[in-house]
């Protein structure tokens, strides 16, 4: 999937606080290997009684994977937004995730969304057509 992106210069969370990051990115890997009819019953089973996660946490998690993880860092959107949700679960929440493509030029991404809005991501992503969504459990909202 697409999109340019910058390592971060954020400095690394302490080592204490890294594992939940490292355990999400390496949950993301398995689930990004997913078929997506599959990928899709596995989240909707994940985000099961979890609150909506609010943009200010989904970014938090998000430069948490980002700080641990090269790959999620780089291009591989579809693993860092998986790592973000994960990561979110695991405090609770649980963001919108999605997966989308567009024509004009053709690309797919997979983000996050939290507050009607994507997480760190650039402005193009709202030229997406979203295709998977998983959003948070409608009884928690």
């Amino acid at each position: 999937m697409t999109h340019d992106q910058i390592l971060p210069s954020d400095t690394p969370p302490p080592v204490l606080h890294r594992v939940g990051p490292y355990a999400a990115v390496t949950a993301a890997g398995v689930l990004a290997r997913l078929p997506p009819r599959r990928l899709r019953r596995v989240l909707t089973v994940l985000r099961r009684g979890a609150a909506p996660a609010d943009y200010d946490h989904a970014l938090r998690a998000r430069r948490a994977v980002t700080a641990v993880s090269t790959r999620c860092a780089g291009l591989y959107c579809l693993q860092r937004s998986l790592a973000t949700a994960v990561l979110c679960r695991l405090h609770g929440t649980w963001p919108t995730w999605r997966t989308g493509i567009r024509t004009s030029p053709t690309a797919a991404h997979a983000w996050v969304e939290a507050d009607g809005r994507p997480v760190g991501e650039p402005p193009d992503t709202a030229s997406y057509h979203p295709m998977l969504t998983v959003a948070p459990d409608p009884r928690r909202s």
